[in-house]
């Protein structure tokens, strides 16, 4: 009886540590992800996990080591939250220890349902498809379930600084970003199958690598011939709604923008189209009540048309996180109202229980979704408000598709951490998915320019103060991913779970009798 005890004690324990290894295997992982891109950890990640879970005695094992390898690669992967919740620290420091850990813990069952379909899947070629499917489908839910969070899929480990960066990640064009996902997951986990797995893997990678470098190659249609200035105000959060420092604050996009307008003038642009782009919430005054404040950005303009960054109040009252478009002469001619808001940041979701409100007078009101802005003497822009950057296929309304995508952000609340780096390959992804030129503006950066193959055609780098003159270039043709949409990733996901789940029937020789 103590034999049989002391043997039914011992597996909890021994599982415990497995259970920590799994989670170390995840921390490990998140070293992939931007900025740091460490690529290697991923063949060591995955193989290990999926030994982990062909070890497993139950299914529910194999479930919980899934979420333990989540628990660890989000807690690492998005430690960054963290720096926005010091900065009102006074406040809500007891919310530090609760914040990254409660997220991880929310995100991890979506690789601990792919873990369980693997310990289902026998040993081999079928566990290693099955899992990265099931995965796949993950990243796809969890742009829906609960208001959506798809940070950080791995798709964007292959977005590398320069020429490698743009030939891996050309394959979003085609998949998207789930897809890509997916392959990536299914490539990390092919060393799970010994020699042939490393071969294959390579010889996949050296096929990645030519296609991108193919499809990178398709010319963009002619350019526009306007010049985008992106405005970098460099304000601290601390002081982004101190009321003694709005003037100060709107004097100096004020004279960026005119040095924005100057520098234009004197480039190869010379005094073609201009558009000045300023980030999220960059005007301290409410744009739409202040007629003085827009005329004094049309004079620094000289006369281009301004998309600014302003909160704004709808007819019921409730505050907008939007992006107002004036024309030369500060007229307001285009409005558009985040639709994607932050949860837990912009407005306190049913689903978060906690002691108090963390979002107080209930947060911003939602828009109604993608718009395209007409403005005048340039393209159609469809603007893209801070957190909806990481949202394929939902950011450009189809029934007026636009030539230019602009991003608007504050990640000052992130400091000088991962998260603002991430965000920015979020952007770069949707550029390539859509086939469209992306400007985007940042209150501390970092503010960049990419085209439509994700090319990085300027940047101004984080806490600097400044702006980029960028020359618009042309659009490309609508890739698959911008026609099909999600339907490509969940075709693509449901295929390889057909595959992976497919028995090979033989037919014997009685059969064949007559």
């Amino acid at each position: 009886m103590r034999r049989a005890s002391a043997a039914g004690g011992a597996r909890p324990r021994r599982f415990w540590r497995v259970l920590l290894a799994a989670g170390i295997l995840g921390a490990f992982a998140a070293a992939a992800l931007p900025p740091l891109f460490v690529l290697p950890t991923l063949v060591i990640a995955i193989p290990g996990l999926l030994a982990l879970i062909g070890a497993s005695a139950r299914a529910r094992e194999a479930f919980w080591l899934g979420c333990a390898f989540g628990f660890g690669h989000h807690l690492f992967g998005l430690y960054w939250i963290t720096d926005a919740i010091l900065i009102e620290a006074a406040d809500f420091w007891w919310f530090v220890p609760i914040a990254v850990p409660g997220l991880a813990a929310i995100l991890a069952p979506f690789i601990g349902v792919a873990a369980l379909a693997a310990w289902f899947a026998p040993k081999g070629w079928r566990r290693v498809l099955l899992f990265a499917a099931v995965w796949m489908l993950g990243d796809l839910a969890r742009q829906f379930i609960g208001g959506g969070f798809p940070w950080n899929p791995w798709a964007s480990v292959w977005a590398l600084p320069g020429l490698a960066g743009e030939i891996m990640l050309q394959p979003v064009a085609i998949l998207g970003t789930p897809g890509v996902t997916g392959l990536t997951v299914l490539l990390a986990g092919l060393p799970a199958l010994g020699r042939r797995g490393w071969l294959l893997g390579a010889i996949s990678l050296a096929l990645w690598a030519g296609f991108g470098a193919a499809w990178r190659a398709r010319p963009a249609g002619p350019p526009p011939g306007f010049t985008a200035i992106l405005v970098q105000g460099n304000v601290a959060e601390g002081d982004k709604w101190s009321q003694a420092r709005a003037l100060a604050i709107f004097r100096r996009y004020l004279d960026l923008t005119s040095e924005g307008v100057y520098r234009a003038d004197m480039g190869h642009a010379g005094a073609g189209p201009k558009l000045v782009i300023w980030p999220e919430t960059a005007s301290p005054y409410p744009l739409l009540d202040d007629p003085d404040a827009r005329q004094a950005i049309a004079l620094a303009a000289d006369g281009a048309p301004t998309l600014v960054g302003s909160v704004r109040r709808g007819a019921d009252g409730k505050p907008r996180n939007s992006l107002i478009a004036l024309d030369g002469e500060g007229r307001v001619i285009g409005v558009y109202d985040k639709y994607h808001l932050v949860p837990g940041g912009e407005y306190q979701p049913k689903w978060l229980p906690l002691p108090v409100d963390i979002v107080p007078g209930g947060g911003f009101a939602p828009g109604s979704g993608p718009k395209t802005l007409t403005l005048p003497g340039l393209v159609p822009v469809a603007p893209l408000i801070c957190y909806e950057a990481i949202y394929p296929h939902a950011i450009v309304d189809e029934a007026a598709r636009p030539r230019l995508l602009v991003n608007v952000t504050n990640d000052a609340w992130f400091g000088d951490s991962s998260g603002p780096r991430q965000h920015l390959a979020a952007a770069r992804m949707r550029a390539i998915e859509e086939g469209l030129p992306l400007m985007r503006a940042a209150n501390t950066g970092i503010s960049a320019a990419f085209d439509g193959h994700g090319r990085e055609l300027t940047r101004l780098g984080l806490g600097q103060t400044g702006v980029k003159v960028v020359a618009v270039p042309g659009a490309l043709p609508p890739p698959p991913f911008a026609r099909f949409g999600l339907a490509v990733p969940l075709l693509l996901a449901v295929m390889a779970i057909a595959a992976a789940l497919a028995r090979k029937w033989e037919i014997s020789t009685d059969k064949l009798k007559t």
